[in-house]
């Protein structure tokens, strides 16, 4: 039972992944999608979860910059 799983978990996070990586090129939530493969394969590979603690990391890392950019944008009205 314990191989049908992680078998399961494997195809359905590979897949997702995959869905992902497409919508980098195609119009589609690639931002949102990754991480949920990532987080899926994280169950089951250690791997995984470094990667997705990778991407979480540059994720905040880009959320604080885009922060300080709006702040401090000039206002022209």
């Amino acid at each position: 039972m314990r191989y049908v799983k992680k078998t399961l978990v494997t195809l359905v996070g590979i897949l997702i992944l995959l869905i992902g990586i497409v919508f980098i090129v195609l119009p589609g939530p690639a931002i949102l999608i990754i991480p949920l493969g990532l987080a899926l394969l994280a169950t089951e590979y250690p791997i995984a979860r470094k990667w997705l603690t990778v991407f979480q990391q540059k994720m905040r890392a880009t959320a604080h910059w885009l922060d300080r950019k709006w702040r401090n944008r000039k206002r022209s009205y």
